[in-house]
């Protein structure tokens, strides 16, 4: 694991489904057995012309998610390496039995792909908005749950996925992201990034709710408050090393999602502080209800996810640490 963060976060010159697409194109021609599958959703995600390009490491399973990963499941019993993709909340709650059961009680080595998580479903509205799937998913076992920030986290997670046996849930966003990350750096699944220090409290967050906590630790820090920025990509297995850590190096801890806080980050960070040290928790996230339709900014701000929200969830888990 070697990564490197970038001095000043900017959004990134190209779209997340386009590293996807590349770095699927390039797995497929080192590994014959790669291959992909989706519901008539390669278009939205880049992967039109490897369809073309390779039309038998393609398959377009059409509107029928919980066949897919009957397919998938197929496929991987005969040594193939199966990714899959369809929206979040089909690539979850639509199929949850079929990767319960099919994949992973059958112990077999399926990559799930669920795009558009949480409020980057923006105008596609509440139906397609999965404020749930990494919930849903958490409660299958020994699945692996990873939730890349930026492209260059995307192109490494991918190929450590490729070459890790087992089933995958890999919550994508599809646009533009922040750029956290310097080009090449890498990362370890399981292992949370620490993405920022600091001594007075700690923010661990992800997905897109990592470029804000780094922007809440700034608004902090004109105020004489040093946050830790702890990038919790990997949601399971968690990585509780980092959980216990930060409570004892700064006493206060801000969980920061774009998901439901039950069950979600929030909830595994609960857990790992509840079983081993007394911390202050706030969380910051989607509070137990549906999404709705809006752009990205509006959405932050509707979920309480700005760094504003951020920083002041920060104040009150110090204030809790003081008294």
């Amino acid at each position: 694991m070697m990564y490197q963060v970038e001095e000043k976060i900017m959004p990134e010159a190209h779209e997340m489904r386009a590293v996807f697409a590349e770095v699927l194109k390039e797995m497929a021609k080192e590994d014959e057995r790669v291959i992909y599958l989706d519901c008539d959703l390669m278009n939205s995600i880049g992967m039109a012309n490897y369809w073309k390009e390779n039309p038998d490491r393609a398959i377009n399973c059409g509107i029928q998610e919980a066949n897919m990963i009957g397919v998938a499941a197929g496929m991987s019993a005969t040594g193939l390496i199966p990714f899959t993709h369809t929206f979040g909340p089909f690539a979850t709650r639509r199929v949850m039995d079929q990767v319960f059961v099919s994949a992973a009680y059958a112990k077999l080595n399926v990559k799930m792909i669920g795009s558009d998580p949480g409020i980057t479903a923006t105008l596609n509205g509440g139906t397609h908005m999965p404020l749930e799937d990494m919930g849903m998913m958490r409660c299958i076992p020994e699945i692996t749950i990873v939730e890349p920030t930026d492209s260059v986290m995307l192109a490494d997670v991918l190929r450590k996925a490729k070459d890790t046996y087992g089933v995958f849930y890999i919550r994508l966003s599809r646009k533009v992201a922040d750029k956290i990350y310097k080009d090449g750096s890498t990362f370890e699944i399981g292992k949370a990034a620490k993405v920022r220090k600091g001594k007075d409290a700690t923010i661990i967050a992800t997905g897109i709710c990592v470029a804000e906590a780094i922007k809440a630790a700034e608004l902090l820090e004109k105020e004489g408050i040093h946050a830790a920025v702890v990038n919790m990509f990997t949601l399971k297995p968690v990585d509780e090393e980092a959980i216990i850590e930060a409570a004892k190096t700064t006493g206060a801890i801000v969980t920061a999602e774009n998901h439901n806080i039950i069950n979600g980050l929030g909830s595994a960070v609960a857990e790992v502080l509840a079983e081993n040290i007394s911390c202050p928790l706030e969380r910051i996230g989607a509070r137990d209800r549906f999404g709705e339709v809006g752009d990205l900014d509006y959405l932050k701000k509707e979920m309480k996810m700005t760094a504003e929200d951020i920083a002041e969830a920060v104040k009150k888990a110090i204030a809790r640490k003081e008294n």
